[in-house]
């Protein structure tokens, strides 16, 4: 069980492939503990990809005397690589605030950041998305692990896919399973989420940068995601017409692929070229 002392806190990992570094990281979840089924399809054939527990979820720790902002998580992430000896990470942030911690170590930490995916992601909180997002946390809070889980699927999923796995996203230990009996670490995650603004300092970012805007996106869509692609000063912005806030479903999942393989195979080409 790979449980390290970093930043302050018990920090679990996992390494899974081999190659180049990648690091990847969702919102309120894991990649861990069986969950890498859930990276890109084939993203471990070519990368070493690194996952973690984010601070007070599964394995990891936390400190609660230490606020929690996006900048906490991104230290976090940032002292796992200087551990690993990996630099020059393709760093893959999807969904929530993975993207958004990536945001924040590609400003921190340029020399960890061969390249930036975000998806599903902000750069400044509206009042729009800020009562959305605490919004869930009184969900949770008030009514309970079960009905925040049920809110946060059907705002997440398109709505035929939903239909056809209701049974598997719904229920003890299905979807968001590690805030389950877990409020305090997802009032934390949320208290980061809506302190979470990077816009004015996202133009200090020199990575090559990949924004994806699902269309469908309930919650951060491209109002969301389109302020990222104009702030970053080299990023590319693909739209994805008929995605939601999790890209579910195979072929969808294969076009996903192909776009984000396709940007991290031209950012290879380029480091050759120079």
């Amino acid at each position: 069980m790979p449980l390290l002392q970093l930043n302050g806190h018990d920090m679990y990992y996992e390494v899974h492939g081999s190659g180049p570094p990648a690091l990847c990281m969702t919102g309120w979840g894991t990649y861990c503990h069986g969950n890498e089924g859930g990276l890109s399809r084939g993203l471990t054939d070519r990368y070493s990809v690194v996952v973690f527990d984010h601070r007070g979820l599964a394995s990891s720790g936390d400190d609660l005397s230490v606020e929690p902002t996006m900048r906490l998580y991104a230290q976090d992430a940032a002292a796992l690589l200087d551990h690993l000896d990996m630099a020059d990470a393709h760093v893959v942030g999807l969904v929530g605030m993975g993207a958004c911690i990536g945001q924040e170590l590609a400003i921190s930490r340029p020399d960890l950041v061969r390249s930036l995916t975000n998806m599903g992601a902000w750069c400044r909180v509206d009042e729009y998305l800020y009562d959305q997002l605490d919004f869930m946390r009184v969900v949770h809070r008030d009514l309970g692990f079960l009905a925040f889980q049920q809110l946060v699927t059907i705002q997440s999923f398109d709505p035929e896919f939903y239909m056809r796995n209701k049974d598997r996203l719904l229920g003890p230990g299905k979807g968001w399973a590690d805030l389950e009996g877990n409020f305090q670490a997802h009032s934390r995650l949320i208290d980061a989420c809506l302190s979470h603004h990077s816009e004015e300092r996202l133009e200090n970012v020199t990575a090559p940068a990949l924004v994806i805007h699902a269309a469908l996106d309930q919650v951060t869509g491209p109002r969301t995601t389109m302020p990222i692609e104009r702030a970053l000063p080299n990023a590319r912005g693909v739209t994805i017409e008929d995605a939601y806030h999790v890209i579910a479903g195979k072929e969808l999942k294969m076009r996903f692929c192909d776009i984000l393989f396709g940007f991290l195979d031209d950012v290879e080409a380029g480091r050759a070229a120079a």
